[in-house]
């Protein structure tokens, strides 16, 4: 029975990382009548304006996290960003706390060396080559297994940070140097993947619920710097490489287990899907599910952390995502050209409300749907082009 927030019978859901995925999942949460509480390094963070309470600390500080998951005494714990003490959410979870969809899967996930260890050499799911270093000298007797082209990433980061292609011996400094730069946390252990030519990459979002196992139509995106720019909904694929897609999923996330929606990011090739990351939380390329879906993607989270059934997931219409990002770092800035962004036919907008800009920051995404994708695609760019920020440093 979920009561009125803050009654005795309200259910109460903490999150730690309040960004712009968070406060979709605390609108959620607050819709079935969930009492809700954003946690995150900074205040004014996007899921902090609409949440009943927030707390700023330190997440990968062990006993400030672990204070003040104590002090709240949540029902569910639900971590939506990668920088978090996970060893603390494995202790508490021990000590009877309900950490979505586990602590074993935020642990593993939010660590690179760890799911895709799993991934392989535990499951067998198809893979890119790997390598892992912890000195620039390391790094480069793994490039040099690899080879070139190869992708260079921190083990724990967020939204593509430090993450650079490698294309040959003389750019692996610069790209040592990007990936410790772009880290979350003290670690320099890095990871060095085969450069696989894909013909495209999608999100496949798995929702492990009372009802089984359930999928979304799948996404397509296009990364720049490791990071989205633009993601449409549904990606054209065949059966075999849709069946293909969904065996991997469920795998992975079956292994990793409990109730929750997960984004599976898989590479397709001509003749062979693999495995490339996944994320136990809604998905950045998954906002496009705000327009073309009965359920988004954080609904969808929020019924099967809740053990709601999930029944039913339809798409509505074709449709399509893209970010606008900052460009300079500042306090003083405005969201403007919304006016203009919105006369685009079948367009929304989600300005995120983030206190600062930071160069290559999300500050908003226009939201489209068309007929086809291709003209959804056209629509969101155009009224991604449309929405400016405009600053006002002193």
């Amino acid at each position: 029975m979920y009561g009125v927030p803050k009654s005795k019978l309200a259910k109460k859901m903490m999150l730690l990382g309040s960004g712009e995925l968070g406060k979709e999942v605390i609108i959620e949460a607050q819709r079935l009548g969930i009492e809700t509480i954003a946690v995150d390094r900074y205040e004014g963070a996007p899921a902090m304006q609409v949440a009943h309470r927030f707390h700023v600390v330190n997440m990968l500080d062990a006993e400030q996290l672990r204070s003040v998951i104590k002090e709240e005494k949540p029902d569910f714990i639900v971590p939506e960003v990668e920088a978090i003490q996970t060893d603390v959410l494995v202790e508490l979870e021990k000590e009877g706390f309900n950490v979505v969809p586990t602590a074993r899967a935020t642990k593993l996930t939010m660590d690179r060396e760890g799911i895709r260890r799993l991934a392989s050499e535990e499951l067998g799911l198809p893979t890119a080559g790997y390598e892992f270093a912890d000195s620039l000298e390391e790094l480069k007797v793994a490039v040099s297994k690899i080879g070139t082209p190869c992708v260079i990433k921190p083990l724990m980061s967020s939204s593509g940070k430090g993450q650079s292609v490698c294309r040959s011996e003389e750019e692996v400094e610069t790209s040592w140097n990007l990936a410790i730069e772009g880290a979350r946390g003290k670690s320099t252990r890095v990871i060095v993947e085969e450069f696989i030519k894909f013909d495209s990459e999608i999100t496949l979002l798995t929702v492990r619920s009372v009802s089984g196992t359930s999928y979304c139509p799948p996404i397509g995106h296009v990364q720049k710097d490791g990071d989205y720019i633009q993601s449409w909904q549904p990606h054209q694929m065949t059966e075999e490489q849709v069946m293909e897609s969904q065996e991997i999923a469920k795998k992975i996330t079956d292994e990793l287990g409990g109730y929750g929606l997960f984004g599976v990011e898989l590479f397709l090739t001509k003749d062979k899907v693999y495995f490339s990351e996944v994320s136990p939380r809604p998905h950045d390329t998954g906002l496009v599910t705000l327009a073309t879906q009965n359920l988004s993607e954080f609904a969808l989270h929020v019924r099967a952390i809740l053990g709601l059934p999930v029944t039913d997931i339809h798409l509505l219409s074709p449709g399509a995502s893209h970010a606008v990002k900052a460009w300079e770092e500042s306090d003083q800035y405005q969201i403007a050209g919304l006016e203009e962004a919105l006369a685009v036919p079948q367009t929304q907008a989600r300005v995120f409300g983030k206190p600062e800009t930071k160069v290559g920051r999300r500050m908003a995404v226009a939201l489209s749907t068309a007929e086809t994708v291709e003209a959804a695609l056209d629509r969101a760019g155009e009224a991604a082009s449309k929405i400016k920020i405009v600053y006002h440093n002193k």
